[in-house]
């Protein structure tokens, strides 16, 4: 499978270079050249649509949301950083749902499950990590809400209890906080790693369906290796 690289939005960046933004600045310089009537004002306005436009290149950037999808692993780009998993290390992908009255209802979240924690947890940034507890607040309570647990809610958004691996592992701080965020939510949904749809540039079952490829890919690419080897024993 080919190296993919997919934005929320397709201004990723802005700039002089564009030619959008080279007619727009240029007709708002000619506004601006226009209606002043005296040198100060030509430069308040000149200042101004500076301030705008390097105000509206932050905005940007930090509202840009990125994902690659490799043969090997799949990873979610924030201006902060991000975070990777290997399609190795993915039992299961779909869409978040909850229940209410015996329907199931979908949720604008899709839902990775992991077979190990580690690589995930291992992978993020402390500042990452503390915009995915914030971002996820909701979907916490959604699931203790319909499984008769919001009474709870207040203990398990703030569990910062050290987190202990099979392996012996430990983990403290923001990373055992993340790690007993994941644990309660597998629970409730059964998934342990959440991207929000409102930040794809397409539906959330066209993205898992593309998803779904890549990790098909890569376990037949297993498949085939595991058998080669055997072969060659």
């Amino acid at each position: 499978m080919k190296t993919l690289h997919l934005y929320n939005h397709r201004i990723k960046t802005l700039g002089l270079h564009q030619p959008f933004v080279a007619i727009a600045i240029t007709i708002l310089v000619a506004a601006v050249i226009w209606f002043s009537t005296q040198w100060q004002q030509f430069i308040v306005g000149i200042l101004l649509i500076i301030a705008a436009f390097f105000s509206l290149k932050h905005f940007i950037k930090q509202s840009t949301v990125g994902y690659t999808l490799t043969a090997t692993h799949f990873q979610q780009h924030f201006a902060k950083g991000g975070w990777v998993v290997h399609w190795k290390n993915i039992t299961k992908l779909g869409i978040c749902q909850c229940h209410t009255d015996g329907w199931y209802q979908p949720l604008p979240w899709i839902g990775i499950k992991l077979k190990d924690y580690a690589p995930y947890l291992d992978s993020i940034c402390p500042r990452i990590t503390t915009e995915l507890l914030l971002s996820q607040r909701a979907l916490l309570y959604l699931g203790l809400k319909q499984s008769g647990q919001i009474n709870y809610f207040e203990d398990k958004v703030l569990d910062s209890r050290p987190y202990q691996l099979e392996d012996g592992t430990t983990y403290t701080g923001l990373q055992a906080m993340l790690a007993n965020r994941m644990a309660n939510q597998r629970a409730l949904y059964d998934y342990d790693v959440f991207i929000a749809v409102s930040d794809l540039d397409r539906s959330g079952e066209e993205f898992v369906g593309l998803m779904r490829r890549y990790l098909a890919a890569a376990d037949k690419e297993k498949g085939h290796n595991r058998d080669l080897s055997e072969t060659i024993y």
